[in-house]
């Protein structure tokens, strides 16, 4: 049995919207029994949902018609706005978003300076004519202007599309060329790791390869801002009210084996996906400040968004998260949520950083993970450094539904290493090769029932092939996310890594996750990969590439140890066959580890077919690969 690591205090329990949402509506009070009714009676659960939080402009004819995925027909004849939601009864003089960047010091924008912004931008698109259903891009960093221009966007019925400064040119024509934006949005430069970079050519080229649409530069390094029309104010922010199915953003997948996917979520679907999401799973309350660090191409940034749907302030940050900076952010602002990455709290508990040593993190009270399974270790030095009142929720979801699957619940306890439940509305279920769901075991994560903030459909995907390839070829009509998930007895749920990146030893399918938490745990090693390649008329190989610490080799008792370790934390079937030094692992823009690539690699694909070098980080990582796979 995992360790209790926290239980949530009974007055904290008392004030969690969770728990006033369910006695005012007279639902169980136990979570995992109000799950159970939120999954097997969907319309009466999202029609609560609605109820609470939204104010349409026309009604719903029936929470959902057809129920079947992909598909799914929800709120049929609905009308409503998402940035309307977000400007809502807002006094003007409070916070609403505080930032900070390696080029501008720590900041607060109102709602009364965040609506004045919005309407200024939401002018200038209208007046560069974009209306309803066209398209804008937005290669801008993680700012409160960008975040004005969103919901700009949003106001006047458009659809936002973003991609991070730091994202090759060859990157970004490959997402916004897809979608045909009417205007362009771009930066004249950023500074990360105290240096500025220049983003001139990189627009230029950007925007020669998107020729139907107007460049609108923002000054970002030179301080100058948006030009005309975009400082042309405006006296009042105006909402065009839009059908719920229609199009809100575009995010895109990481693109690495063709063309990203550029995927399509409504306005409605995310607006009472991150209704429920904000106040029931992240509690977010008036006071809370809620931080999460990413940029404008992750989701992530999405999903910070949304919680402006709520009371609470949101924290954004600019730059090299590397080190320290964002412990001083949390004291500095007062943070109360830090949401960040598994590869974060690993990289800290290596670099042995102290968050609390020496700052005020008293306001501190919840901390989140999320892109990669935070390993048991991770949730422990979370609380050995943070202390005992903190609420650590991992969660995991995807770009896919901009959303999480599974993950925090402020009313449940922590488990070392385990997600605390899976989310309300969302069927969830383990689910062994023949489809049965099974508890206690590992198993593929599939969804059962529809969740309104699937995509609406892939752009140019006309006859929805892609879309049911994706999700939906396994099993037609249910979603298989790609996931290794175990739903435990008590209901949490714990996550193995990728399923098509699945180790098969002896028979026994195994996830990556589970190595990497053993491999990283040595002082020795900083960075793994580990795949499992096929050998016709052999067994697998399974060679684990490791990163190490400066100082240290890959010696006899190096390999030793690494060998030891997996036996021990995992099987001995765990073990790898070969362990392999190698200078860096290559990742995705998004920062994901590029297993399946190069799996394929080392199988004999062409580098060509296996990975699209514009859609990683750092390309020269996976030429490594490319080399050694062409000397053994």
């Amino acid at each position: 049995m995992s360790e209790l690591l926290w239980s949530p205090s009974s007055e904290r329990i008392e004030r969690a919207n969770l728990t006033q949402f369910a006695r005012k509506r007279g639902l169980p009070s136990d979570y995992h029994e109000l799950w159970r009714w939120s999954v097997d009676n969907l319309d009466h659960f999202w029609a609560a949902v609605w109820d609470e939080w939204v104010e349409p402009d026309s009604p719903y004819e029936r929470v959902l018609g057809r129920r079947e995925m992909p598909g799914a027909d929800w709120f049929r004849g609905a009308k409503l706005n998402y940035a309307k939601h977000i400007f809502r009864g807002r006094d003007p003089d409070a916070v609403a978003i505080r930032h900070a960047s390696e080029s501008r010091p720590i900041g607060e924008w109102t709602w009364g300076r965040l609506a004045a912004e919005t309407a200024r931008v939401a002018n200038g698109l209208r007046a560069a004519g974009v209306g309803r259903g066209d398209r804008v891009a937005a290669y801008m960093p993680n700012i409160a202007e960008t975040i004005a221009a969103f919901l700009a966007c949003a106001s006047i019925g458009a659809v936002w599309s973003s991609a991070a400064p730091e994202f090759g040119a060859r990157s970004v024509i490959d997402r916004f060329a897809q979608i045909e934006p009417k205007v362009l949005l771009a930066i004249d430069g950023y500074r990360y790791g105290a240096k500025d970079f220049d983003c001139s050519p990189k627009v230029e080229q950007i925007a020669a390869a998107l020729p139907d649409a107007r460049l609108v530069r923002f000054g970002y390094l030179d301080e100058s801002g948006w030009p005309e029309p975009l400082q042309t104010r405006s006296e009042q922010l105006c909402y065009e009210p839009v059908e719920f199915s229609d199009p809100l953003w575009v995010l895109y997948s990481s693109g690495t084996t063709g063309l990203p996917k550029a995927i399509v979520h409504s306005h409605g679907g995310i607006l009472v996906e991150q209704l429920k999401l904000t106040h029931l799973h992240l509690d977010a309350q008036p006071g809370d400040r809620f931080f999460w660090f990413t940029t404008t191409g992750w989701m992530m940034w999405n999903f910070l968004v949304g919680v402006l749907l709520t009371d609470a302030s949101i924290v954004l940050f600019d730059g090299n998260p590397a080190g320290e900076v964002l412990w001083d952010l949390a004291a500095d602002t007062g943070m109360t949520t830090f949401g960040t990455s598994a590869a974060f709290i690993a990289a800290a508990m290596k670099e042995g950083i102290e968050p609390a040593r020496d700052r005020d993190l008293s306001a501190l009270k919840a901390v989140g993970s999320t892109g990669s399974p935070l390993s048991p270790e991770g949730f422990q030095w979370v609380y050995d450094q943070l202390g005992d009142h903190i609420w650590l929720f991992s969660t995991s979801g995807g770009t896919d539904v901009c959303s999480a699957f599974v993950g925090g619940v402020p009313t449940l306890p922590v488990y070392r290493g385990e997600l605390q439940a899976r989310s309300l509305g969302a069927k969830i279920e383990a689910w062994d090769e023949e489809g049965h769901a099974q508890i206690g075991q590992v198993g593929e994560l599939v969804i059962t029932e529809p969740l309104p903030s699937m995509p609406i459909y892939f752009w140019n995907d006309p006859d929805g092939e892609r879309l049911r390839d994706s999700y939906f070829s396994m099993w037609p009509g249910v979603w298989r996310h790609g996931d290794w998930i175990e739903i435990t007895e008590r209901g949490t749920a714990i996550i193995y890594g990728r399923s098509d990146s699945t180790i098969n030893r002896g028979g026994v399918r195994m996830g990556t996750a589970e190595i990497y938490r053993a491999v990283l745990s040595l002082d020795q090693v900083k960075d793994a990969l580990v795949v499992d390649v096929p050998r016709e008329g052999q067994e697998n190989w399974m060679p684990l590439f490791v990163v190490l610490q400066n100082g240290h080799q890959l010696d006899d008792e190096t390999v030793k140890a690494i060998r030891t370790r997996v036996r021990e934390d995992c099987s001995p079937r765990h073990v790898p066959n070969d362990v392999i030094a190698i200078p860096e692992i290559p990742r995705t823009l998004s920062g994901k580890v590029l297993e399946v690539p190069v799996k394929r690699v080392l199988m004999g694909d062409s580098p060509e077919k296996a990975a699209s070098r514009e859609s990683l980080a750092n390309p020269e990582a996976f030429d490594w690969f490319v080399r050694y796979a062409e000397s053994t």
